[in-house]
């Protein structure tokens, strides 16, 4: 008796490609909005923690200075000293410039706030005041 040895599973047909895509591509429609939805959240998330660390910095400035820095002075003063600052120990921050939000825009400082001391903001993806999901304000007072 002889065997003949058919190498099978040499490749594959057109037909379970195109059955192999259509299932990629719908795992991907169903997954790909989830993917995206938590993208969008982790960056409020990230503007969230980049408030609460610089309301920290600020804190420690007006510790050393007595005074948060005002609205003119902005959020620089954490990285060099204003004039007429006396006390001023910083930089306050590690980095050599004031970090942007997660949607690269600057965050929006007042002092004195209407909130409280000072308020910080992040405007969101759209860097308008308002907005809803990834739109939304991040801020210092809630």
């Amino acid at each position: 008796m002889r065997y003949s040895h058919k190498p099978y599973g040499l490749g594959f047909t057109l037909l379970e490609l195109l059955v192999v895509l259509v299932i990629l591509g719908l795992l991907a429609s169903l997954a790909g909005p989830q993917v995206l939805r938590q993208l969008g959240g982790s960056k409020t998330k990230t503007a969230a923690l980049q408030i609460k660390e610089l309301s920290t910095a600020l804190d420690l400035y007006r510790l050393e200075v007595g005074r948060h820095p005002t609205t003119s002075e902005g959020l620089e003063a954490l990285i060099s000293a204003p004039a007429g600052a006396k006390g001023w120990n910083g930089p306050y921050l590690n980095k050599k410039s004031v970090p942007k939000d997660p949607w690269g825009n600057d965050y929006q400082y007042r002092s004195p706030g209407q909130h409280g001391e000072f308020d910080l903001m992040s405007l969101g993806s759209d860097n308008q005041q308002g907005g809803s999901g990834e739109a939304q304000d991040v801020v210092s007072w809630e």
